[in-house]
């Protein structure tokens, strides 16, 4: 039985044909627990190619197994791995996204980090076996985001402890993410040169020559030798004004 891809791959022309990874909706939908052949598919397509990728995550989240894998072999794919958040990377999508050589999400996106959780049936022995797995499981993913913000542990497991939602201000002042995924058409428009600086005198001159022509002219008089040049200036201030 062909297990189910919540990933499929495309071709960039913007960026020099590199390659484009999209990671949208429910991880695993088939858990990689008892399947190899999930993550050994993804791992061929990964590794059918080489350069740069650029991942577009849209995700709730999911199996965290399957996203620890993810994010193993993408923090060893030899490439740079731009990861671009443009709705959710909450939970186990989070994690994928701390493989990112840099992590760009959109001004609207949400990022989101909490505890494992799981279901148990048993007696109390097998509740604390839960318990334990759990906890380890809360360190291993601890880990990948400590790698990523070099935030303390301590802090990362009281954010997860109370299931922490984060903007993309939040998520890069956290240091979750790197930077805002930009609009092209207005870097573009930012790109284009603004010719508004003026000349403060060329501005006063240009007042000048249309209030001129209005203006009676006045007899000329010639300026008596010895006359200080503060007079001279208050004069000249008084006619122009």
């Amino acid at each position: 039985m062909k297990s189910k891809k919540f990933w499929s791959w495309a071709r960039d022309a913007d960026e020099n044909d590199g390659r484009i990874l999209y990671l949208d909706g429910t991880i695993a939908e088939e858990s990689w627990f008892d399947d190899d052949i999930t993550p050994r598919l993804f791992k061929s397509e990964l590794l059918a190619g080489d350069g740069d990728v650029t991942i577009w995550l849209n995700s709730p989240g999911g199996d965290c197994v399957a996203a620890s894998q993810i994010y193993s072999m993408l923090m060893d794919y030899k490439g740079n791995v731009t990861v671009k958040i443009d709705g959710i990377a909450a939970s186990a999508a989070s994690v994928i996204a701390m493989a990112g050589t840099k992590v760009l999400m959109a001004p609207t996106a949400l990022m989101m980090i909490h505890n494992p959780f799981t279901v148990a049936i048993g007696d109390t022995e097998e509740m604390k076996k839960a318990v334990e797995m759990l906890n380890e499981v809360k360190e291993s993913i601890i880990n990948a985001y400590e790698i990523k913000t070099g935030q303390a542990r301590v802090k990362i497991s009281h954010w997860m402890d109370a299931e922490t939602w984060m903007n993309a201000n939040k998520s890069i002042e956290l240091s979750f993410a790197d930077g805002i995924l930009e609009d092209a058409k207005r870097r573009q428009a930012e790109e284009i040169p603004l010719n508004f600086a003026f000349s403060r005198r060329a501005v006063t001159n240009s007042l000048l020559d249309k209030v001129r022509p209005k203006t009676k002219p006045e007899p000329q008089s010639e300026v008596p030798d010895g006359v200080p040049a503060e007079l001279l200036q208050k004069r000249l201030s008084l006619i122009l004004h």
